[in-house]
């Protein structure tokens, strides 16, 4: 792997919440910002592998769309341990999670991917729990995929949500890492939407761009939580037969994306930066994918909301932390297209 370094400093959460309010009033009837502990996000509805999302908290964008459109290079596919090795993280405990295209060989084809990917040993950065207490008498490391693969079956046509059958991803990946520990974030809610802005995420991602703009690049990273209403995915399918040039043009590959409409509530995993620190790193400023907390067929790229669906307003609730640094790994350049 060929990995750049960039490392940031953020501001302190306090003036990142003091930056957002603008933006939310201005796209929704009701919203707030506040710093706050995060919640046990091992417990429902998020029912993810890690705590929380304080501890040396970090970024990485692996590998790029150009990985798929014009061609798809079905040779880049990484493991989530061995990212987080490129990542500088601890050995000894840590957690990732984040948006990507799934492991099309463990899966037996192409899907979306959630991930979400835990490890610990009791040791450094080892915390109060029980289980923790346990696996250092015992000297044991438990990994936890917790990753969700978001596909669409090839005979049936639907929609599909399966736990990733092992901790990789493939073609490009959005990730925020941590010690998974307890710690303060921020609580971002909001109802109603009033503005044109139809995307929770990019509606965040803006707010930062105009607070912060390319001069102190603020990269955030956390869970969504989509509580009610109605929004719009896609779900990518398997790969189109034609290996040569599948995608001649971008209008081609929309068309290959399948589109659909889910009632939340529906949890996501999202990272978002203010800017492309110089220009020069090609982040990709804003990934968020999904799934159903239910376990039902329903999850994949969140696009935007849809206002208010059959009387009830969308509602958003979402807790973030700040990244200290950003990993950028087997960048990809830009592939002509035909």
């Amino acid at each position: 792997m060929k990995t750049e370094k960039y490392p940031l400093t953020p501001p302190p959460l306090s003036a990142i919440a003091a930056a957002l309010p603008p933006h939310l009033a201005a796209n929704y009837a009701s919203s707030s910002v506040t710093v706050t502990p995060c919640p046990d996000l091992r417990n429902e509805p998020f029912n993810l592998t890690t705590r929380g999302l304080g501890g040396s908290p970090r970024v990485a964008e692996v590998g790029g769309q150009s990985n798929l459109f014009p061609q798809p290079q079905l040779q880049q596919i990484w493991s989530l341990p061995d990212l987080a090795r490129e990542m500088e993280m601890s050995p000894h405990r840590g957690n990732l999670i984040g948006a990507g295209a799934g492991p099309w060989k463990d899966v037996g084809q192409n899907s979306e991917l959630a991930a979400d990917y835990s490890w610990s040993d009791g040791g450094e950065g080892g915390g109060d729990d029980h289980d923790d207490q346990e696996q250092q008498k015992q000297g044991t490391t438990n990994d936890k995929n917790g990753s969700r693969c978001v596909l669409v079956n090839k005979s049936s046509g639907e929609v599909e949500v399966h736990k990733a059958p092992a901790p990789n991803c493939a073609l490009m990946c959005n990730l925020f890492g941590s010690h998974g520990e307890a710690g303060d974030v921020l609580k971002i809610t909001a109802r109603g939407r009033t503005g044109e802005r139809g995307s929770f995420t990019e509606c965040i991602q803006a707010a930062l761009h105009e607070a912060f703009g390319g001069d102190t690049t603020v990269s955030l990273g956390g869970v969504v939580l989509i509580k009610k209403g109605k929004a719009k995915y896609h779900v990518m399918p398997d790969f189109p037969a034609d290996k040569d040039l599948p995608f001649k043009n971008l209008d081609r590959l929309m068309q290959w994306l399948t589109w659909h409409e889910y009632e939340g509530p529906i949890i996501g995993l999202s990272v978002l930066h203010s800017a492309d620190p110089g220009g020069k790193i090609g982040l990709r400023l804003e990934h968020t994918h999904t799934f159903s907390p239910t376990g039902k067929g329903a999850g994949g790229h969140y696009h935007f909301d849809l206002k208010e669906t059959n009387g009830e307003d969308v509602e958003y609730e979402a807790y973030f932390n700040a990244a200290e640094v950003i990993y950028r790994i087997d960048r990809v350049a830009q592939r002509n297209k035909a």
